[in-house]
């Protein structure tokens, strides 16, 4: 199985250590595709037709894009239902709390967006902000409102620790873990994890 994207971005670094977690880092590996802001990538085009990262490519050949549905995919042919429960309750908690991390995921990439790719002139400061407010908001409910399921380790923790990762990188200065002392400890424990350690962003 082959996953086109960047590690840098928090969606493919998902997969990347999903597949690690669900024991296929040997059956997978990372083609290296970059997917810029205003450019289309007609190779990705030919893969996904919204020609954005990840993108996983089968043993069959038949592509799979979002990375929701690749971590679905992944710890569907693992056999690995800790990873996403069978059980409805405990499957849509999981489901909900990975998707409150790609939120944050989100809006931290439109934030560097924002910053760093748009034309100065073109940037709207309101919209930075709500982006940043946006962060914050969701970081602060993943510390109130989630200890328990930040205890194990599911696609949904996994989407946690690859968000707060991208905002290390990219957003040093918003400095989200102060004042948020359980979800600081989290991601201290879960990057320490072989499967973190495997794909730095670099």
């Amino acid at each position: 199985m082959k996953i086109y994207g960047d590690v840098i971005s928090p969606f493919v670094r998902m997969t990347l250590v999903t597949a690690h977690e669900a024991g296929l880092k040997d059956r997978v590996s990372l083609v290296q595709t970059n997917a810029k802001l205003a450019e289309a990538n007609p190779a990705l085009e030919r893969l996904s037709p919204i020609g954005k990262i990840p993108v996983l490519e089968t043993d069959h050949h038949h592509p799979i894009h979002d990375s929701r549905v690749i971590m679905e995919y992944l710890a569907h042919v693992a056999g690995r239902s800790d990873l996403i429960p069978d059980d409805g309750v405990k499957r849509f908690r999981v489901l909900t709390l990975q998707a409150t991390a790609i939120g944050a995921a989100e809006a931290a990439v439109a934030l560097r967006y924002e910053t760093a790719q748009r034309p100065e002139m073109m940037r709207w400061p309101q919209y930075q902000q709500r982006l940043v407010r946006r962060i914050a908001a969701t970081l602060d409910d993943l510390d109130v409102n989630w200890t328990d399921a930040l205890g194990s380790v599911t696609v949904a923790t996994i989407a946690v620790a690859c968000a707060l990762g991208y905002i290390d990188f990219r957003h040093a200065a918003l400095d989200w873990r102060k004042g948020r002392e359980k979800l600081a400890a989290f991601e201290k424990d879960f990057s320490a994890r072989a499967s973190i350690l495997a794909w730095p962003l670099v």
